[in-house]
């Protein structure tokens, strides 16, 4: 009998004129976590989108047991056996916990053509139990839930079938510690029962740590498959780039004196039931960090800062006096905001990469009477969309169309384009590849040595530690710790304040 549960044969996929797969062959196994890895626009998400049902590839076969399958919708790609959890937000606000759980199978709860809604809610409520999830309520709208929460409902909702294949795209970038352990039990527990996941991320250590097999894409053109315990993070860099990757990742400075002068003030800032009594300064050319678990209240200190919080209080008050209560005060002073939730609060999603990144500008870009012009419009988001390695038709395309990491570079992109002057970043480098995120730290080195100041929120301990003057530590909505730069920092040290 075959060990082979997947075969990928010639598969290609175009959007108009770029090529997004071309002749994609490989095999993937039963009982086994197959990663799948390349830089942002490689391939990796339009193959496992058009497997799951999302896409329709132009041409090739997946054959799944020996059966050639082509769904036309997620529904129909379930019915096979295939799941998927993908890089953004899977869930459909205006429905219940149950409702997103169960969408597309409500038929399981239909008698007589009426839906069951207690049946319905009684079996999400057990599954969420059985998951370790049960703080989530199954009846509860799911627009009342955090993005991490609703990733754990999106990883319940592609695996309580017992799948044959379960794709993962890119989900541990939007999870704290606590959630990626969840979902790498479930993934062990996925392999342990013969079946199979396909795993995408840009997280190498973490690609070498949970898979077994490694598959790399390059520009949509198949390269190699791996064994994931013959290879290292140097030669799987290798691979996705087609060369050495060397130079500066993180800061190699240490010692160096911040600028006594302050830029931004923090004054007893509170949001009820987020953050509360959070007070501190920011200082030109600093990098200051905030680190803590996902529901440690960090994640609203850049909403906070830039005037984007419902229902703050306390003050954030700037060198000149100005207090920031609203996004337009803080635009016009300068300050930029790039939210982890990029799909719903950095991007304007049916809109172009050129409007996208021209939008903070626009007041630069107008002449004296007020008009803007077309091709100083597009040259300038042509300008700072190609500064960013933007993977990308041209600046009409909408960046709906692009992938995760491309839709990332067009949120900074805008940013650098503006050249504010304090900038406020969550999560900035999740979903990037990894010579872009080599590129994005040493243009926060150089914006810092420029007299830039930003504030950089993230749940990567490494690259707060390799990036950061000081970090602070939230737990539980509070301030728990402060810490310096220094050599001898560690992730124990970061860990030790946040737990």
């Amino acid at each position: 009998m075959s060990d082979i549960r997947l075969e990928v044969k010639n598969v290609s996929k175009s959007f108009g004129i770029t090529k997004a797969l071309d002749e994609v062959s490989f095999n993937i196994n039963k009982g086994e976590i197959h990663a799948l890895i390349g830089e942002n626009g490689s391939g990796k998400s339009t193959l496992t989108n058009s497997l799951a049902g999302i896409y329709h590839k132009d041409h090739g076969q997946f054959i799944l047991d020996g059966k050639e399958i082509d769904p036309v919708n997620q529904v129909e790609a379930n019915n096979e056996g295939i799941s998927i959890i993908v890089q953004e937000l899977g869930t459909l606000d205006g429905l219940t916990v149950a409702e997103n759980i169960f969408l597309g199978h409500e038929n399981a709860f239909v008698k007589m053509g009426i839906k069951n809604t207690a049946a319905m809610n009684r079996k999400a409520n057990e599954l969420l139990k059985k998951y370790g999830f049960d703080r989530i309520k199954a009846s509860d709208m799911i627009d009342d839930y955090n993005f991490e929460d609703r990733k754990l409902v999106e990883i319940v909702k592609a695996t309580y079938f017992d799948p044959k294949i379960v794709v993962i795209d890119e989900t541990t970038t939007a999870l704290s510690r606590e959630g990626r352990d969840e979902l790498y039990k479930h993934m062990k527990r996925i392999r342990e029962e013969g079946n199979t996941v396909i795993f995408i991320s840009h997280d190498l250590p973490e690609v070498l740590t949970m898979s077994d097999t490694i598959t790399v894409l390059r520009d949509g053109i198949y390269i190699d498959t791996v064994k994931s315990s013959e290879i290292d993070e140097d030669g799987l860099k290798k691979l996705m780039v087609g060369r050495e990757v060397t130079g500066a990742y993180y800061r190699a400075d240490y010692g160096e004196e911040v600028s006594s002068e302050v830029v931004m003030r923090v004054e007893e800032v509170s949001v009820p039931g987020i953050i509360r009594n959070i007070s501190f300064e920011l200082h030109k050319g600093e990098i200051l960090g905030f680190g803590g678990l996902s529901e440690s209240g960090m994640h609203e200190i850049g909403k906070a800062c830039f005037g984007a919080s419902f229902d703050r209080t306390g003050r954030v008050v700037l060198s000149d006096g100005t207090q920031i209560n609203d996004i337009p005060t803080a635009i016009s002073h300068s300050i930029a905001y790039t939210s982890k939730d990029r799909d719903n609060e950095s991007l304007v999603m049916n809109q172009s990469i050129r409007d996208n990144i021209c939008l903070p500008s626009l007041d630069k870009l107008g002449n004296k009477a007020h008009m803007l012009s077309d091709r100083k419009l597009r040259s300038f988001a042509d300008e700072y969309a190609k500064k960013m390695s933007t993977k990308m038709q041209g600046v009409d395309q909408f960046v709906s169309n692009l992938s995760g990491g491309n839709k990332q570079k067009v949120v900074l992109a805008r940013w650098i384009g503006k050249d504010s002057d304090i900038l406020l970043l969550d999560s900035p480098t999740r979903g990037i590849d990894i010579k872009v995120k080599q590129d994005i730290y040493q243009l926060m080195d150089k914006m810092r040595k420029s007299g830039k100041s930003i504030i950089m929120i993230s749940e990567e301990l490494a690259e707060l530690i390799g990036m950061c003057d000081r970090i602070i530590v939230m737990k539980d909505g509070s301030i728990n710790g402060e810490l310096k730069r220094s050599e001898s920092l560690d992730e124990n040290s970061l860990i030790a304040k946040m737990v």
